[in-house]
């Protein structure tokens, strides 16, 4: 099949969802009204709660959940072949992850711009907000750990990507004094500051690489990226929203569509061949990648990209207290999950033109590859080209790098860039992880603060700084230590369960607000995916813990996987409860937007 076939199909099925479902969504399904003031402007503090331009919004929050999942995911799941993860991809994208990406956007705003946990308790009640509150802080620290393992695999010893990771830094800053300070506003004069600024880092990567001089201050041991990140994320955490994450996020949004943009660029030029089978014998079971069948792993292994739970956490965390009016929900939240969609379906395809026994002797052990009797075809070439061994380096980073750096150097003027585009592959994918990082850590620190607010009302104060800086120090040490301490082999594969189990969540808990605002005629459009995930993410659960950890004496891992899914459980059991109760209800009252609805709630606080 031609590559070009699958993007021409991906990008109709994607313009026309949002073009006729995502506008049915917005319109039918949630109603929404610009003359509803959002907390933006109703409760807005300078430094959490900010009005903010929907275009600079949507890439604050694209750059956001854009993190491993579309990059990676798809680039692993390709061990069973190019048509499953596209399906999944696709139509994941439309009716699952695109639907979970605006409803929760929506109820967060419609409640105060607070977290899923404070939203359940709202909405379904508050042993189940309780249980979900624990639950969701664990897997966000799993999660934020887990993404900066994969930075810190991407950047370590590599001086020309951390160079130009560094960079974003100081240019994002420039960037939020002048939109903020200098000339409030001027989104396109920030813009072209910071295009400008992220042209000229890009440019000067390969000379800071090759000069011995300078070199060395950009090249870092693993450990020693280990601890960057973490201080990075406590004062993207710490500092105004304005200031460093939503002018870094945006500005990182160029690099990324920029790159996905180019890439397709070079696939129309190239018209390169899928090498990839459409099914291989793997489906069923027994491939060197993922230890198992394509149900339920197609699900779990391609999350960001189809449907994530890591979208809720940054939906309901830093993005809807800078909605600045309620119609910005369907493009900032239904059209950044199309356009990750997009981003994965490039992934797959930049994996899957590569000669399969290349793609199986980069992302497979090299003992679990030498029990499949393949031989590599191109690959001892372009180790060659790319300057580096890229063989036995699993995981799916390297893969994809060789991928894009394979089909831009096949363009013909670009021939002989082979290396070049290879460390430029690896530095996108820093940056596009790096970006989802700052703002889960920032959510972390609200979801810290609403917890710790229970014990003393002073943390629910988003001005008191001490609240701030000691939330956001016990939050970055937790998921720092496991980056420190950890292996991608052991956190990885419970956070790909752990992740679709909290975006399940997230679709019941949505699915009961429907429900209670009186839209239970159109209360199927999230219960049907969140349904049919619930036996997936439990499958595959217990999956990793009978077939994966116990095998491997990883009895912390077993405990852990076991308790998140009991905790999840009693969510669903509370909200199916809570479904039965409210369609039992005949009478509509009036809420104070003037709304007929089945039922008001209490304010969260």
């Amino acid at each position: 099949m031609n590559a070009l076939t699958l993007i021409f199909v991906a990008l109709c099925v994607f313009a026309l969802a949002y073009r006729y479902y995502g506008l049915f969504l917005a319109d039918k399904v949630m109603g929404l009204n610009d003359d509803r003031q959002t907390p933006a402007v109703t409760m807005a503090d300078g430094h959490d709660y900010v009005e903010t331009n929907k275009y600079v919004l949507f890439g604050h929050h694209f750059a956001a959940i854009a993190a491993a999942g579309p990059l990676l995911g798809p680039v692993l799941a390709a061990q069973f072949g190019f048509l499953p993860g596209a399906l999944w991809i696709i139509v994941g994208a439309v009716m699952a992850g695109a639907v979970h990406d605006a409803i929760v956007l929506f109820a967060s705003v419609r409640h105060k711009g607070k977290s899923l946990s404070l939203i359940a308790e709202a909405e379904i009640g508050k042993v189940a907000g309780k249980v979900a509150s624990v639950a969701i802080i664990f897997i966000l620290i799993l999660t934020l750990a887990g993404l900066s393992i994969a930075v810190v695999n991407a950047m370590f010893n590599s001086p020309w990507g951390t160079y130009t990771v560094f960079c974003t830094i100081p240019i994002a800053m420039v960037m939020g004094l002048y939109m903020q300070k200098v000339r409030p506003g001027d989104v396109k004069g920030g813009s072209l500051i910071g295009v400008v600024l992220l042209f000229l880092a890009l440019a000067t990567g390969p000379y800071i690489a090759a000069n011995p001089d300078i070199a060395p201050y950009f090249t870092f041991s693993k450990k020693q990226i280990a601890l960057f990140i973490p201080i990075y994320g406590f004062f993207a955490s710490v500092l105004p929203v304005w200031f460093l994450l939503v002018p870094r996020d945006y500005l990182s949004t160029y690099l990324k569509i920029g790159t996905i943009g180019l890439l397709a660029l070079g696939i129309v030029v190239v018209h390169p061949q899928l090498q990839m089978p459409a099914l291989t014998p793997y489906i069923a079971g027994g491939g060197p990648i993922i230890p198992g069948a394509v149900f339920p792993f197609i699900f779990i292994t391609i999350a960001c990209g189809a449907l994530s739970g890591f979208h809720a956490i940054i939906g309901t965390g830093t993005t809807p207290k800078m909605v600045a009016h309620e119609r910005d929900i369907l493009f900032v939240g239904y059209g950044a999950m199309l356009t990750e969609g997009f981003v994965a379906i490039m992934a797959l395809i930049a994996a899957c033109v590569l000669v399969p026994a290349d793609y199986f002797a980069i992302n497979a052990a090299p003992k679990a590859f030498q029990a499949l009797h393949m031989v590599p075809v191109n690959l001892p070439e372009l180790s060659r080209e790319v300057g580096e061994q890229v063989q036995g380096r699993p995981g799916g980073a390297v893969s994809l790098a060789v991928g894009m750096a394979y089909i831009f150097s096949t363009i013909p003027v670009m021939k002989g860039m082979m290396a070049y585009w290879y460390h430029f592959a690896i530095m996108f994918e820093a940056v596009f992880i790096l970006t989802a990082v700052d703002a889960g850590t920032r959510v972390g620190r609200y979801l810290l603060q609403e917890m710790l607010g229970k014990l003393s009302p002073k943390f629910l104060d988003n001005k008191w700084t001490p609240g701030i800086i000691v939330t956001s120090l016990i939050f970055t040490s937790a998921w720092g230590y496991l980056v420190y301490t950890g292996d991608i082999t052991t956190i990885w594969p419970l956070f790909g369960m752990s992740n679709q189990l909290l975006a399940t969540c997230a679709l019941i808990v949505g699915t009961t607000m429907l429900i209670r605002l009186g839209k239970a005629k159109y209360a199927w459009i999230t219960a049907v995916p969140g349904v049919f995930m619930i036996p997936v993410t439990m499958s595959a659960g217990y999956l990793n813990v009978t077939k994966n950890f116990l095998p491997k004496g990883l009895l912390l891992l077993v405990a852990l996987s076991i308790v998140l899914m009991v905790l999840m459980a009693v969510v669903f059991a509370a909200a199916f409860l809570r479904w039965r109760q409210l369609l039992q209800i005949t009478e509509r009252v009036e809420d104070r937007y003037g709304d007929l609805v089945v039922e008001t709630v209490e304010e969260v606080r």
